[in-house]
């Protein structure tokens, strides 16, 4: 990553000295004694001036301590619901400005500790996100730099492992605690029709978001897969491309939105929850989902199904060997995949990206990965995605006599004639490039097939796409 990739607006250096930093305290307790709207203007032209200075690290992280202190007294005069004047809004880019500019100070210098610098993020992500709200409080389109520079600070954080770093950050309305959390809290916001809202419910549905927006995850897009909800583009100056489909190419930077578990959150039970802000969520939820489909709620069931885990016990059922199942409730279902309820004691044989097989949902057996899994009173409640294809037992080995590896081929028809194939393997067993001897069910002969790069990728299983005579 270097410095001239991450593209953050910040204005140019202007000024040496814009002002003596010891008078700085003074003038902003000046600045407290004019009215609202004058004393916006005199913290606002200061802290325009100080953000095209050159100062140093530490000289301007005091500067920002300094204004982000002013910023919760005069947010204060808001908190009722009031819209703020443009004025405030210009306040918030600007300070989303200063910790831009410091973020970009800490990231030339030495390498930076880790709380340092998800500090210096969630500050600038802070701002950015307050942007976007109080804009869609006073029904305006936020500018799009705000959603570039959002996933960009967004994608520094991702790259440099400090996303779900706690930050304590006493502001209002309530934000999230982690970089995630308040990047993932300003784009479900986007995601709920903030244009629908009534006068003074967008910072009220924006605290709401806060204990439940971590929860959610933007995950890596794989290009074979259905995306049933929002699809960001981290490169791109908008909050997301819902109803957007995959196209060929570089898919780096698209995201898919993972609401599982935040959905079943929204039910658990919250004490601390105003019966007005469970009411907004439920809400705007449904809005979240992105995709026309999922704009309605699934119809209710509680279907008692059973699961074969892991590839080696998939390999076994395959093979009439009758192993043991993990009984759950379906609570919906689709073609794309199924919500589930089961015992929190097989949490550890169902994590996210275990292999399953449901033998008895449809007229063949079903493969199916954990997407997704959440934890409350209720049980284990897991997402699954549906993998498409007939699942046959293969072994594989490294030589024609060598130890045998079990292998589940998963087979969709082509157009045409032929078949597409996918060669599923439990994870770190072979290497990209080996030559393997892959022998199918009731075949006497083995079949040599070069390792191909995987098309799909989890901590427990690997697949690998396969081409057979």
């Amino acid at each position: 990553m270097t410095l001239d990739a991450l593209r953050l607006e910040v204005p140019d250096i202007l000024e040496e000295n814009a002002m003596p930093l010891a008078t700085l305290p003074a003038s902003l307790l000046q600045a407290r004694g004019l009215a609202q709207d004058a004393a916006l203007r005199e913290v606002l032209e200061l802290l325009f001036r100080l953000n095209r200075s050159a100062l140093t690290l530490l000289e301007r992280q005091r500067v920002l301590q300094n204004f982000s202190d002013e910023y919760r007294h005069y947010a204060c005069a808001y908190q009722g619901g009031t819209p703020p004047p443009l004025l405030f809004l210009r306040l918030c880019h600007e300070l989303a400005t200063g910790f831009k500019r410091l973020l970009l100070q800490i990231l030339q210098g030495r390498t930076p500790s880790k709380p340092h610098l998800a500090w210096c993020l969630y500050m600038a992500q802070h701002f950015l996100a307050q942007c976007v709200m109080r804009h869609y409080q006073l029904y305006q389109e936020p500018p799009r730099g705000l959603w570039l520079d959002s996933h960009l600070l967004y994608w520094i954080g991702e790259h440099q492992q400090c996303l779900d770093e706690h930050v304590a950050a006493a502001f209002q309305p309530t934000p999230a605690c982690t970089l995630r959390g308040i990047y993932q809290q300003q784009l479900l916001l986007a995601l709920s029709n903030p244009f629908h809202l009534a006068e003074g419910e967008c910072p009220r549905l924006f605290a709401a978001l806060a204990p439940f927006a971590e929860l959610a995850r933007l995950l890596p897009v794989e290009e074979d897969e259905d995306i049933e909800g929002a699809l960001v583009d981290l490169s791109l100056d908008q909050a997301s491309l819902p109803q957007q489909a995959i196209t060929p190419g570089n898919i780096e930077l698209l995201r898919r939105l993972e609401l599982g578990p935040l959905l079943i959150a929204l039910h658990d039970p919250a004490p601390l929850q105003e019966r007005s802000e469970r009411e907004l969520l439920e809400r705007v939820r449904h809005n979240w989902l992105g995709r026309q489909q999922r704009r309605h709620d699934r119809a209710e069931q509680a279907i008692a199904c059973s699961m074969v885990v892991g590839l080696p016990q998939i390999h076994a059922h395959l093979l009439e060997h009758r192993p043991l199942r993990v009984e759950a409730q379906m609570l919906d279902n689709s073609p794309g995949g199924a919500r589930l309820l089961c015992s929190p004691q097989h949490g550890q044989q169902l994590q996210v990206g275990q292999l399953l097989l449901l033998p008895e949902t449809s007229s063949s057996p079903l493969l199916a990965m954990v997407r997704w899994r959440h934890q409350n009173a209720d049980g284990l409640y897991l997402g699954l995605r549906y993998l498409k294809g007939l699942p046959r037992p293969v072994w594989l080995r490294r030589a024609p006599n060598a130890q045998t590896h079990p292998g589940v081929l998963q087979s969709t028809p082509a157009p045409g004639n032929g078949w597409h194939h996918g060669l599923w393997l439990n994870q770190g067993q072979f290497v990209e490039g080996e030559n393997l001897w892959l022998q199918l069910l009731n075949v006497n002969t083995q079949t040599i097939v070069p390792l191909p790069a995987a098309n799909l990728n989890t901590p427990l299983v690997i697949r690998h796409p396969l081409r057979l005579g």
